[in-house]
């Protein structure tokens, strides 16, 4: 170990005592509730326990004096709960959905500085934009440091179509390198026609000049946020999710606490806290409004959507950027978690607990998407897996006279009675943005902090502290774990997958001996389930959407996984059968409404269907022949094996060849909505006599034969139907 480790350890080892002494004399409640943070070493893994929610929120009910309590835990309340924690002062947090069940989930899951923006600093000669710039990229560089197992770094191309392009996207990119300095990721480079196409093959070959490659961050955003919600636990913030704020309570004109409500339980309570702070994204104006009704608003909310393709649409390690769309909006189509997201827009919208994303939105994406895919790659409607909205809230500065221009970056606001106001800004700029605001903070409510400055530069986040890009091999030796499910669990829970991996059931198989998958065309296991629910999942919603990401990759499979994940919550949680039922039913509703799944099937459902009563009957009938284990849709296996149960063995181009039939809203599945309007296209002349119809029909005559041979079986044995 280092002089400078040692002599860095045993500082923070004196300050760990002293901030010990300090948590047991400081308040007139009991001396002993609040377990004090022990800033030890930023990179020494912390040992505490995660308490429970029940144990969190029972702090919460017990008349404690907070210093701090937090509303909202989305990426900027969790980074002011980790940064007055690790500061020493005794923080709360309440959210009222999920930890990121808002804005913090919804995002275009890059870690950046801002290109676009270090542009107009350049162009218009702007300081304050350069300043924002510099902060951002020293920040990425930050997130990729102290969470190494949710973050990478991502290469984005930006093709150029055009000469003059080539020395203008260069310099600019040149900058951004330029002003990352030592904090750069990576030096951007320019790249022929030929390499260009090399390394994005789906890219548009016509009149392409060649390429200009640079380096942003990208992370798994909600399983971020929660991992600094975690991290914020146990270092002694109490947290709490699905616990909302009703009422502000002062004294002489200040904010002394609030009226607290468990949305799960409906019990309410009072808490009391010396400061209070207001970190609610796009709901900041409500919060503001219960602290002073006759103030303005100050959030101008922006719907942002997002969809996500199949992981063909884009190679695997580089993503791209159109920094040119037809309506002037900057397009990303970046890789994520084996599929393709693609987004963003950017409209006026109302602030909304649900928003949900339009089809006008879904098609303008698809049609930009077309503009610079070549004509192989065919951009269909039907490849959406899944959809999101996510709203921006863009603010005026209430510091300012003027509050009519919108804020570039973020702002920090002090009302009369003490209400510490953060809202504005970037996930990319949490960690600095809740900085600035426990200094705010600490300074209006007159606060005494054993640390004056902030401590999470370079803290490192839950699962970090032992985990190496080859930890997943570990597991695979260790626990007999398919090697695509240890990847995601390393990546996904850091040094604590091993803790998952213990609670893995047994497979039966000779291999993977361990982790039972949720849905077979991903790796989620069993054992997320129940680690989930110790990481304060308290709702389907909250295991398909943040937990795992299913519902945001493909939301077909997230309804399919559904009654497996809510039969293992049901057991952790003691859920009864009518619990079961509703949670169902809550989270079918979240996939139809907020990822896309009603916009899907409202999108399939524009084609008419131009069948008599008897041919819809008739179809039905072979819809339901193929489909024996009535799931409702059809599979490619479901085809496969129908076509091996006439004694019909398709080659590969044969099976693709009817899946580009037949994909019509769901990858690789057909419902019989989907069937029904085929057949009614095929009547009518509109597309091809399909393989699919002709298969369906060969099935229902070999069903046919089959009941024909039992019944005469049945007749000579002198037996009946």
């Amino acid at each position: 170990m280092s002089r400078r480790r040692i002599i860095a350890s045993g500082v923070a080892g004196v300050a760990g005592a002293a901030l010990a002494v300090w948590a047991f004399s400081a308040d007139d409640s009991p001396v002993n509730w609040y377990s004090a943070a022990t800033v030890s070493a930023k990179t020494v893994r912390k040992k505490r326990p995660l308490p429970t929610r029940t144990e969190q929120v029972a702090n919460l009910q017990a008349g404690h004096t907070y210093d701090l309590l937090i509303i909202g835990g989305g990426a900027t309340g969790v980074g002011c709960a980790l940064d007055a924690t690790t500061r020493g002062l005794r923080t709360a947090l309440v959210e009222a959905d999920d930890f990121a069940s808002g804005t913090s989930s919804r995002s275009t899951k890059l870690i950046h500085g801002g290109v676009r923006y270090l542009q107009k600093a350049i162009m218009q000669l702007d300081y304050d934009q350069y300043k924002m710039v510099k902060e951002a990229l020293h920040e990425r560089a930050n997130m990729l440091e102290v969470a190494p197992h949710l973050t990478r770094p991502l290469p984005i191309l930006l093709p150029v179509y055009k000469w003059w392009q080539v020395p203008y996207y260069w310099f600019g990119i040149k900058m951004y390198d330029f002003v990352a300095g030592d904090r750069n990721v990576k030096n951007s480079y320019y790249l022929s026609k030929k390499n260009t196409l090399e390394l994005f093959p789906m890219l548009k070959s016509d009149n392409l000049c060649g390429g200009i490659v640079y380096y942003d961050g990208q992370q798994d955003d909600a399983r971020m946020n929660l991992a600094i919600a975690l991290t914020a636990a146990r270092h002694g913030a109490t947290i709490a999710n699905h616990v909302s704020v009703t009422k502000l309570y002062k004294v002489a004109g200040k904010l002394s606490g609030a009226r607290l409500k468990d949305e799960l339980s409906g019990k309410e309570w009072d808490v009391q806290a010396k400061c209070i702070i207001n970190a609610t994204g796009p709901f900041t104006d409500s919060i503001r409004k219960m602290d002073d009704p006759k103030i303005k608003d100050i959030c101008c909310p922006s719907s942002g959507v997002h969809i996500v393709l199949p992981g063909y649409y884009s190679p695997e390690h580089m993503g791209l950027l159109d920094p040119a769309t037809s309506d002037g909006r900057v397009i990303f189509f970046l890789p994520w978690l084996k599929g393709t997201i693609a987004g963003t827009t950017d409209l006026p919208c109302q602030v909304t607990h649900n928003p949900k994303p339009t089809e006008d939105e879904i098609m303008f994406i698809l049609s930009e998407v077309k503009n610079y895919l070549n004509p192989d790659v065919e951009v269909r409607r039907g490849d959406v897996l899944s959809a999101w909205s996510g709203i921006r809230p863009l603010v005026s500065d209430p510091n300012k006279p003027d509050t009519q221009s919108l804020a570039r970056n973020h702002i920090v606001h002090v009302s009369p009675s003490g209400l510490v106001t953060i809202a504005g800004g970037k996930w990319t700029t949490y960690r600095s943005m809740a900085a600035e605001t426990i200094d705010a903070a600490v300074e209006s409510a007159n606060l005494k902090p054993i640390f004056r400055d902030s401590q999470t530069d370079g803290f490192l986040i839950e699962g970090a502290h032992g985990w190496t890009p080859t930890m997943y091999i570990r597991l695979v030796q260790d626990f007999g774990l398919e090697m695509e499910v240890a990847q995601h669990l390393s990546k996904s829970y850091g040094d604590r997958a091993f803790a998952v991996a213990k609670m893995a059931t047994m497979t039966g198989k000779r291999w993977p001996i361990i982790g039972k998958k949720i849905h077979p065309e991903f790796p989620y296991i069993d054992a997320e389930i129940r680690y989930g629910v110790r990481e304060y999942a308290c709702t389907a919603i909250d295991m398909i959407a943040r937990r795992l990401r299913l519902a945001f990759l493909n939301v077909q499979a997230a309804a399919e996984a559904l009654p497996v994940v809510v039969d293992i919550m049901a057991e952790e949680l003691n859920w009864n059968e009518a619990e079961r039922k509703r949670q169902i039913k809550m989270a079918n509703e979240f996939l139809a409404n907020e990822m896309g799944q009603m916009v899907n099937r409202a999108s399939r459902d524009k084609i008419p269907i131009n069948l008599s009563k008897e041919e819809i009957q008739t179809y039905i009938k072979r819809f339901q022949i193929i489909d024996k284990d009535r799931k409702g849709f059809v599979s490619i296996n479901d085809i496969r094996r129908s076509l091996k149960s006439m004694g019909v063995k398709p080659s590969d181009a044969e099976i693709s060849a009817i899946l580009s039939e037949i994909d019509v809203t769901y990858h690789g599945q057909m419902e019989i909505q989907d069937y029904l309007q085929m057949m009614s296209a095929i009547k009518s002349g509109h597309v091809a006599y399909s393989r699919f119809a002709r298969m369906a029909e060969m099935e229902e005559e070999h069903h046919e034969r089959e009941t024909l041979k039992k019944k005469i079986t049945v007749e000579r044995s002198g037996g009946g139907l």
